[in-house]
């Protein structure tokens, strides 16, 4: 057993591990390319980083509906399943599990990223934030409320996805509801005043997470391939606030997962100060490994050794790493020999080319 519990292998019946360590999905902006399509230096991105027991993707577009940023890489074109498959064939000899982040913003997008169509959402309530357009930072827009119909279609785009995601090679797939985009629009009163079977009560505003579930399940997709990414106390970003039904919904949710057969679901501690809010859980692992019977992932600017810490008190089994990840590519190698780590240039987070993406040095380089 290694003396960094982060290091030790992981083996459930649907995750064979090499060790505890996962590349969090983090938007990279790199596909700057007509059809947002993956491309060679992506490809490299991930094999530099395939020492991760799991790696995540960086959320993969569902449909054109769902983009919220530019050049961010898609999964609903032949085109992008083909070069998502440069992708995955590059990190395949490591020995890890890759899995594709489906990812659909929702509100959190512009008419300018969208051919000049509106955002659609839960409900037709602007998030008042800022989205990354062609012309740089700019206001969202007020979306266009979904019908009944709307969200009918847009669940069958997740199961396409998801159906892609296998033909590109990936070994499972996350699907993003979290952060305020589209799955967590339907779980927050502050952006889900629907009054039919979408809105409302607390079983009907996790319905549309439950219904793209049983979607894939029927259409074939196992779900012990299938993790899911959840923040139970987001605030005051992507226009959520946090109320008293929000943890109890949270709760609801992560009780009712135990119901599917899921590869994992992944938790974030809160990326904002909740400190105050009489309605904030600030202790998301402990709370919900008391709920969920399965695999639980935790993430949030974890260092070594409060990593270990959180596995040593069964609080979590996996950790996920973003930004140490971005700067250190052989992060797992760096945590068993305590060598230094390398800090990530913010300024280069987004931008195109190599830069801040490839170009950080391993410990043998």
């Amino acid at each position: 057993m290694s003396k960094q519990t982060l290091l030790n292998d992981f083996k459930t019946e649907n995750l064979i591990l090499k060790n505890r360590v996962v590349l969090a999905p983090m938007t990279r902006a790199r596909a700057d390319n007509e059809g947002n399509v993956p491309n060679d230096l992506m490809a490299e991105y991930y094999k530099q980083r395939a020492t991760a027991g799991l790696l995540i993707s960086e959320g993969t577009w569902v449909s054109k509906e769902a983009a919220g940023y530019i050049n961010v890489p898609g999964i609903y074109t032949q085109e992008q399943i083909e070069g998502w498959k440069k992708v995955t064939d590059a990190v395949r000899p490591y020995g890890n599990l890759f899995f594709a982040q489906l990812w659909h913003v929702g509100r959190m997008s512009h008419p300018d990223i969208l051919d000049g169509n509106q955002p659609v959402a839960p409900s037709a309530l602007n998030a008042h934030d800022k989205v990354f357009t062609p012309s740089g930072f700019l206001d969202t827009a007020t979306p266009t409320a979904m019908t009944v119909e709307h969200i009918r279609k847009t669940i069958s785009e997740f199961v396409q996805a998801a159906k892609n995601a296998f033909l590109a090679g990936f070994d499972g797939i996350e699907l993003h509801a979290a952060n305020g985009y589209l799955f967590h629009q339907f779980f927050s009163k502050s952006s889900n005043i629907r009054t039919d079977l979408y809105g409302g009560s607390i079983e009907n505003r996790a319905r549309f997470l439950f219904d793209v579930l049983d979607a894939m399940q029927e259409a074939g997709v196992d779900l012990n391939k299938v993790g899911i990414r959840l923040n139970p106390s987001l605030h005051g970003l992507a226009g959520i606030e946090l109320d008293s039904e929000s943890i109890p919904t949270f709760d609801y949710i992560v009780e009712r997962l135990n119901n599917y057969p899921l590869a994992y679901i992944h938790l974030l501690q809160p990326i904002t100060d909740v400190s105050q809010n009489k309605f904030a859980e600030t202790n998301i692992a402990e709370r919900y490994r008391k709920i969920y019977k399965g695999t639980l992932i935790i993430n949030n600017g974890f260092t070594l050794e409060q990593g270990n810490k959180i596995i040593n008190d069964g609080n979590a089994d996996l950790v996920s790493f973003g930004k140490l990840f971005i700067s250190n590519p052989d992060l797992p190698a760096r945590f068993s020999k305590n060598a230094p780590l390398a800090e990530a240039d913010k300024e280069t987070f987004y931008t195109p080319g190599p830069k801040g993406y490839t170009d950080y040095p391993a410990l043998t380089d």
